[in-house]
């Protein structure tokens, strides 16, 4: 068991494209994501992952007041580097078991971010899992690599 960092946010929103909410706890379905979330389905990106560490930078670079949830990420991590975790590896978090899918996306147009500072973490920086194992998730919780 090798523990690598925690969770500090659980973050939703009913619809794509806006800024997610933290949330208590998170209820992550097997093979679908976090429910209730607009970007859960069967589908290879059901959960986002985004370190506080990358939000910090975008605040260091002129953002103002960034916070969990404003890059759209699901679980905002702190003390793992995310990008640097292969494809196919397997996380545990909180009561779910997760596999790593991609490592940045395509950047959506007309990014408020990058239009405020002129860059954005999460293409570079963010991670997408698949549910393998479903639970709760909530801050404070621990992620392990399997």
């Amino acid at each position: 068991m090798n523990i690598i960092g925690k969770v500090v946010s659980i973050n939703i929103s009913s619809t794509k494209g806006v800024i997610k909410k933290p949330i208590e706890k998170g209820i992550f379905i097997e093979d679908f994501g976090l429910e209730n979330d607009a970007h859960a389905g069967k589908w290879h990106r059901q959960v986002s992952l985004l370190a506080k560490e990358s939000i910090e930078k975008m605040n260091d670079l002129g953002a103002k007041d960034l916070t969990y949830g404003n890059f759209a990420e699901n679980i905002t991590t702190e003390g793992i580097v995310l990008f640097e975790i292969p494809v196919g590896t397997r996380l545990e978090i909180g009561e779910t078991v997760q596999e790593v899918t991609q490592i940045g996306k395509e950047c959506h147009k007309g990014c408020k971010i990058k239009e405020l500072v002129g860059d954005c973490v999460m293409p570079r920086e963010g991670i997408f899992t698949r549910i393998i194992k479903g639970g709760t998730i909530k801050p404070g919780d621990k992620i392990v690599v399997l």
